[in-house]
């Protein structure tokens, strides 16, 4: 047991198009959300569906690589760590948020798949 560390690994669909911003010194980071459904069937047979959502950051290559090869509704699967962290909105409220900061990424397409 002491190889287990903090890994999480997700495959899904964006939510939206990578929030992508640079800094000096050609630092690179996107954000974007992730959603990942689970099908069931409830006590009458009936087919549901749980959606859970998804934090996702990516820093320098893979930021690059998300910017330009994926968009909204993109599938794609990840491997990366969870990280905790705190915030101030623009209000004064300090909000908790978690979020996986990506290792690995791989875009999957009917057939093929592009990995960075």
């Amino acid at each position: 047991m002491s190889t287990l560390k903090n890994s999480v690994r997700l495959t899904g669909f964006l939510g939206n198009k990578p929030e992508v911003k640079k800094f000096g010194d050609n630092k690179c980071l996107a954000r974007v959300s992730l959603a990942t459904n689970d099908r069931y069937r409830n006590q009458r047979g009936e087919w549901l569906t749980d959606t859970q959502w998804h934090q996702l950051v990516f820093w320098g290559k893979q930021a690059t690589f998300v910017e330009k090869a994926l968009d909204k509704g993109s599938e794609i699967s990840i491997e990366g760590r969870l990280i905790n962290r705190s915030y101030t909105d623009k209000d004064g409220l300090v909000k908790y948020t978690t979020e996986v900061v990506v290792n690995e990424v791989q875009a999957i397409q009917r057939g093929t798949a592009l990995a960075e």
